[in-house]
């Protein structure tokens, strides 16, 4: 054999044991598809793409190094979920990471074999179907949820704690993810507690916001609880602030991206950690473990958030004992 062909395949075969020694990025890296309802420029996406990649970082994986992100936003339109969960499904995704209970929707639909993790999801897992129990899921299906039963009860204290004379409370919810009979239960239970008559309103599309919000002011509500929604609510943030304000209306969100766009204030979980604990489920699911026996988180670190600057354009002002107890105080 010529002498330098065999040096040459000795300089091949030295060269492809060293770039495995080495752990060099395989010819295939394993792809992760993110599902979301929302808008790629909506007010959350960039910072929520930024903590669940700093999760996955967490764990080794860097997005166009060892592993294939792949985003989808279905712009606020809830038919465009299947599609694009589809589409992932035949990018040939190894997980998919479903951001809200619509996408979870979505992704079930496309895949009952590819592993899902829920992120953020509003609605109750088990009561809806999703999965068998929060401890042993079973199926394809993992992740987070953000249900808890005593964050309304939380919500609505607040708004009671600012607006002590309070008696009648919107609860407005879009299309997306309307309360469960589990949901109303809760929420009867906690105004109860706090001496509160609540009115359910919802808005199934953005162009109702404008009469949904005179009904309101016809009807005398005197305050709102403005429930999670992707896709009609969220993806009108400014609109329904703004509409907030107008009508006086003290409101109280889940959401702290509300009240930087001006609400009043929020009390819920921290989503941009739930993003990132999001990434370990990733992590674990891409290194062989059943999502079926990963049991589903709810969260536990919770924050609250002012606007003194919102609440004096309403005519209203904090007691000291909640600006003292609030995690965030934005002017």
């Amino acid at each position: 054999m010529d002498i330098r062909r065999i040096v040459f395949i000795f300089l091949l075969g030295f060269l492809c044991v060293s770039s495995v020694a080495g752990g060099q990025v395989p010819a295939r890296s394993p792809i992760v598809g993110v599902l979301s309802p929302g808008s790629t420029n909506d007010a959350n996406a960039a910072v929520s793409r930024e903590a669940f990649e700093r999760g996955l970082r967490e764990h080794g994986w860097v997005n166009g190094q060892n592993v294939r992100l792949e985003y989808r936003y279905a712009e606020g339109e809830r038919k465009r979920l299947e599609g694009l969960a589809r589409e992932l499904v035949q990018l040939g995704a190894n997980v998919i990471v479903a951001r809200a209970s619509s996408s979870v929707a979505a992704a079930r639909q496309a895949t009952s074999t590819i592993p899902i993790v829920m992120s953020a999801s509003g609605e109750d897992p088990v009561q809806t179907g999703v999965i068998a129990s929060m401890a042993r899921p079973g199926g394809n299906v993992t992740g987070l949820t953000l249900l808890l039963p005593d964050l309304r009860l939380k919500q609505l204290e607040l708004l009671k704690e600012v607006v002590p004379g309070i008696s009648r409370v919107g609860v407005l919810t879009g299309g997306s993810t309307m309360p469960t009979e589990t949901d109303r239960r809760n929420l009867d239970a906690a105004a109860a507690k706090v001496g509160l008559r609540l009115e359910l309103l919802d808005v199934k599309q953005a162009r109702d916001l404008d009469k949904v919000f005179a009904d309101i002011a016809r009807a005398r509500i005197e305050g709102l609880l403005v429930w999670g929604d992707p896709l009609v609510l969220e993806a009108n943030m400014q609109r329904v602030v703004g509409l907030a304000s107008k009508h006086r209306l003290p409101a109280v969100y889940w959401l702290r991206a509300y009240v930087e766009t001006g609400g009043l204030m929020s009390y819920g979980a921290d989503l941009l950690e739930i993003h990132r604990r999001s990434a370990y489920y990733v992590d674990r699911l891409l290194k062989g473990a059943r999502p079926s026996d990963m049991p589903v988180e709810a969260p536990t670190k919770f924050a609250l958030t002012v606007n003194p600057k919102s609440a004096k354009t309403i005519g209203l002002s904090f007691p000291a004992s909640i600006v003292a107890r609030a995690d965030e105080v934005i002017e």
